[in-house]
């Protein structure tokens, strides 16, 4: 089984986030086979400088997927392409 790593860079209050957890979660329950992983830009502050204005960031198997908006097709059809 293919093993696909999907990272979400973010901070609490910011209602970009949010949203992008709201999605990415969604899309992620026909993908079991993934690994869900959340860092919080306030907890290093290189990552905090690099993203501060850039965030959320998705990140799928290393790759930036997206950057403030993620979009529920595109991200789906990423997925999919992880898998081929």
């Amino acid at each position: 089984m293919v093993r696909i790593t999907v990272e979400m860079m973010g901070k609490p209050g910011c209602h970009l986030c949010d949203d992008a957890r709201v999605i990415v979660r969604t899309v992620l329950e026909d993908f079991p086979e993934t690994e869900f992983v959340e860092h919080n830009i306030l907890d290093d502050a290189e990552m905090f400088e690099t993203l501060k204005n850039e965030i959320p960031v998705i990140v799928v198997n290393g790759r930036r997927h997206a950057t403030w908006h993620v979009d529920m097709n595109d991200f789906r059809a990423a997925m999919r392409k992880e898998l081929l």
